[in-house]
């Protein structure tokens, strides 16, 4: 059970936070923040601060949307964490998935000499240690295994964790006693009550709700949704069915990480007597760290190698992969594009999505459904026709029951848009939770806890979106992104001119060249025109003292109206000047003659 702490002490340190309304009392308040997962789904960070120790909460990442081009992820910006490195005791980490440990690699590279804890389920902390193997992270701290009877202890903090159920296996809600009040971090979850596997501790809860709890930070995902989720057991038993309906090949999409799914599927086919075949790096990884911590139990002779398919009976073959969010490089992706090494649809083959899009992936689940469907596939997705899909997220009614156990006296909606915490917001007051009681924060904004009082402050921590382009964790400015935008919208002009510096002369018409901004063979007036007024601007700048950067800021007052008065499109304009002195210093300015 999580330790409850009824007597706090106060501390002695300083902190360099000032709210404008209140002062901060630097030595003896606590305060909780996050530096992402508020008004957003994903890259979730949570911080607790007491004097001169901070304890975070995941740390995760946000997959861009597709408008963000050449994004990888997105990451918190940890600025206030590599100037307060010294006074972090450890990261807690609450499951296995992407949203909460994607962004421990760069975490790790922004903070490298500090020697920090760890502390993680022993599932996702097999995840953790492939993911540094994969960013060819040096693992400069130590990685230790909890569960919900482990206790963990600073000069300030001392911290109990409680099992809940989510989609993956092994995760955990924590308790925080400060010296201010109790803190609970639901982390993500869902009541399930006939689940696969651990089962929420529903005795520890409802203690520390009798007990007393100042602070709820809970999972705001799906708030907008009444009622109760789907049970894992009925997902098990479409799963099974679905597969004794069919006759020929059959081709199963669900997320890697949901390994009580994937161990379903892998017991349907052995039932069913099919022998499976895994496609996707990811699903590999899972399937393996699985088996070995014994949350997937098959025998070995289920499996078969891509090689050996062909030669089995189409009845007797499942296929379980990647790609049902229609990601482009993931296996179901590429068997839909025909691209795949080792297959290829063959018209009767059924491909079952166990999943629904995640927000902002539905164009492109479509996108595959469609080319499936296209090259003869049965294609069967999620519906209120069938139950092959569950969420790993606690609805409204869900909700409502984790408050009621917890009983909080404030409440701070986490993880999840701005409608969601609102929502959610909504949804504690309908349990009694006093409005004034309930904060809807940002990213940044800082809930302060004294003598077992919240005050949402206007104090703010700083924080950002950081856009990660590869494995470069100083981020992408938005200045490229901006640029990126241009170049995908309008295109690119680069402006060709030559002089000769020694008698400030144009030695040739400009040269316009164009990439993605008009169809060259229908705009050559345009581009002629446009050149005529390079020559003209330049001919008169160069009448008097002038530099190669004014030069080349002449060129692009000149097109950038005249390109957008054409053809109302606003391309990249560069300017290449050449000087015919090769041995002229570029930034000298040229004399005039």
């Amino acid at each position: 059970m999580p330790r409850l702490e009824t007597n706090f002490q106060s501390p002695s340190s300083s902190l360099h936070l000032y709210d404008k309304d209140h002062e901060i009392r630097k030595d003896t308040d606590t305060l909780v923040y996050a530096l992402g997962g508020l008004g957003e789904v994903g890259k979730n960070m949570y911080c607790i601060e007491h004097a001169e120790e901070i304890i975070i909460i995941d740390a995760g990442v946000k997959f861009p949307e597709e408008n963000i081009l050449g994004v990888d992820y997105v990451i918190p910006e940890y600025t206030y964490l590599i100037r307060n490195q010294h006074k972090i005791k450890g990261l807690l980490i609450t499951h296995g998935h992407e949203d909460h440990i994607g962004g421990i690699p760069f975490l790790l590279r922004a903070i490298p000499n500090i020697d920090f804890k760890i502390y993680g389920t022993r599932f996702a902390l097999c995840l953790i240690e492939k993911k540094l193997e994969e960013h060819r992270v040096s693992r400069n701290c130590e990685l230790i295994e909890i569960n919900q009877e482990s206790r963990v202890d600073t000069k300030y903090f001392h911290i109990g964790f409680f099992n809940t159920v989510h989609s993956i296996p092994d995760t955990l809600g924590i308790l925080v006693n400060t010296p201010n009040g109790r803190i609970v971090s639901t982390g993500d979850f869902k009541f399930d009550l006939t689940p696969v596997g651990n089962n929420s501790d529903y005795q520890v809860m409802a203690y520390m709700g009798q007990i007393g709890v100042t602070l709820l930070l809970s999972d705001s995902t799906n708030s907008a949704i009444k009622d109760f989720s789907v049970s894992e057991k009925k997902v098990a038993q479409t799963v099974l069915n679905t597969m004794k309906r069919t006759t020929g090949r059959l081709i199963i999409s669900t997320f890697a990480s949901n390994v009580h799914r994937v161990q379903q599927i892998l017991e349907s086919a052995e039932l069913c007597g099919r022998k499976v075949c895994i496609f996707g790096r990811s699903m590999e990884n899972v399937v393996e760290i699985g088996r070995k911590l014994g949350h997937i139990h098959v025998p070995e002779s289920l499996f078969v190698d891509p090689t050996e398919i062909n030669n089995l009976p189409p009845e007797k073959v499942c296929l379980l992969c990647t790609g049902s969010q229609g990601e482009p490089l993931a296996a179901l992706s590429r068997i839909a594009n025909g691209t795949h090494r080792y297959i290829s649809i063959i018209p009767g083959d059924t491909v079952v999505f166990s999943s629904n899009p995640i927000p902002g992936n539905a164009y492109s689940v479509n996108k595959v459904v469609d080319r499936l469907v296209r090259i003869g596939a049965n294609v069967i997705t999620n519906s209120v026709l069938n139950s092959l899909h569950t969420t790993g997220h606690a609805s409204q009614q869900e909700q409502l029951l984790m408050l009621q156990l917890i009983k909080p006296k404030y409440f701070m909606p986490m993880h999840g848009e701005y409608k969601m915490l609102k929502m959610h917001a909504k949804t504690g007051m309908e349990t009694g939770i006093p409005e004034e009681n309930i904060f809807i924060c940002s990213n940044g904004d800082v809930v302060v806890l004294r003598d077992g009082q919240a005050i949402q402050t206007n104090a703010r921590v700083q924080t950002d979106a950081i856009y990660v382009d590869g494995n470069d964790a100083s981020g992408v400015a938005t200045a490229v992104l901006k640029d990126r935008k241009i170049l995908a919208d309008n295109g690119m002009v680069a402006v060709l001119v030559t002089i000769d510096s020694r008698y400030n002369k144009i030695l040739c018409r400009p040269s316009i060249v164009s990439r993605g901004f008009v169809y060259l063979k229908e705009n050559q007036q345009l581009l002629k025109d446009g050149e005529l007024l390079v020559y003209e601007a330049l001919r008169k700048k160069m009448m008097m003292k002038t530099t190669f950067g004014e030069l080349k800021n002449t060129i692009r007052n000149t097109l950038e109206p005249y390109f957008y008065q054409q053809t109302h499109r606003s391309p990249i304009i560069i300017p290449v000047v050449l000087n015919h002195r090769a041995a002229l210093n570029y930034k000298r300015p040229i004399a005039n003659q």
